[in-house]
């Protein structure tokens, strides 16, 4: 099937590659738009899993407030200053902040996680299962497949977009990285809630963000 240029437009505009990279992938699809998205996607992640470990040194620090109950500071690095002027950076620093303050993560990713933390939470997990009287030889699987939801509660790259579920925050890091074109790492946060410590009535605030975004 030929390749047109209105086929070439089409394909840019839904993936930001290059013209010459769409144009191959719509080769390679024989035309089939739907294909060569899904090859540019696999190409880009590949490119981008290539840049994960360039330094990225640059960045921005950026301020997320909700209804003046909870606050967010978080540290997105770059490889260079014009990328952290970039639109469109500036507003994925802006979707972590939201992100952080609806759901409360604990660490960056699941490597910051200290030893002694997941020990207990295997301690804990595994108790729970033999208390549902669950046979001693099936336990050991069932704690390390409860470890992974733990993981994906407290871990902000495992957990799931709050614009789109369907993904998760390394997904959407590892896109950006592919469609910018240079590493971007997540570095560190830090969330403030009013009254946080104090025994009080309890009010669920992250719960309170996750729906207005939702809006």
């Amino acid at each position: 099937m030929a390749v047109t240029a209105s086929m070439v437009k089409e394909l840019r505009e839904r993936t930001g590659a290059g013209m010459l990279d769409c144009k191959k992938a719509l080769v390679e699809a024989n035309g089939d738009l739907e294909k060569a998205v899904e090859i540019l996607r696999k190409k880009g992640l590949s490119k981008a899993a290539k840049k994960a470990g360039r330094v990225a040194a640059e960045g921005i620090v950026d301020s997320y407030i909700h209804g003046g109950r909870i606050g967010v500071l978080v540290e997105v690095n770059s490889e260079t200053d014009f990328v952290a002027k970039n639109e469109e950076f500036r507003q994925f620093v802006r979707d972590i902040a939201m992100q952080i303050a609806a759901q409360n993560p604990k660490y960056v990713s699941r490597e910051e996680v200290p030893t002694e933390v997941i020990e207990k939470e295997k301690e804990i997990l595994k108790q729970q299962a033999l208390n549902e009287g669950k046979p001693e030889h099936i336990v050991e699987k069932m704690v390390e497949g409860r470890l992974e939801k733990f993981y994906k509660e407290v871990c902000l790259l495992e957990q799931p977009f709050i614009k789109d579920p369907d993904v998760t925050i390394k997904d959407i890091l590892t896109e950006k990285i592919a469609k910018i074109g240079e590493n971007i790492k997540i570095r560190r946060f830090v969330r403030y809630e009013v009254g946080e410590g104090i025994e009080k009535k309890q009010e669920n605030f992250a719960e309170e963000v996750a729906k207005q975004i939702k809006m």
